[in-house]
């Protein structure tokens, strides 16, 4: 499985951004799908998950006012609508794949290489 992340940039505060990801290959092995971030010099932390026809979703606390995590599993994507922007949602945007419906932390088995989102002050 190969996951390609899209739609990071430079928006200024107050902004909205939409990041999608695309899954290929054994896509049929997927099931829940995740969005994770890392600012510079911090660890990663999660943003968001999704079950497999959207049975759940969880956003992290920090964000549940602002972002929505969605799919589209006829295009085997998963998105990251991200309203509000803050200089503090700066980081890179990772998606994740599982086999799992459910994967609690950040134990996914499938990761792509991450989208630059900067946020503007």
């Amino acid at each position: 499985v190969q996951l390609q992340a899209s739609g990071g940039g430079l928006v200024e505060t107050g902004g909205s951004l939409r990041l999608s990801c695309a899954a290929s290959g054994r896509t049929y092995a997927i099931f829940a799908m995740g969005w994770f971030r890392q600012a510079p010099g911090k660890e990663r932390e999660f943003v968001a998950t999704i079950g497999s026809n959207a049975e759940y979703t969880h956003v992290a606390d920090s964000v549940e006012d602002r972002f929505t995590i969605s799919r589209e599993n006829a295009k085997n994507t998963v998105y990251l609508q991200m309203d509000n922007l803050k200089p503090e949602d700066t980081a890179v945007y990772f998606c994740a794949a599982d086999r799992a419906d459910y994967v609690s932390g950040d134990e996914y088995d499938y990761w792509g290489q991450g989208t630059q989102v900067t946020v503007s002050s």
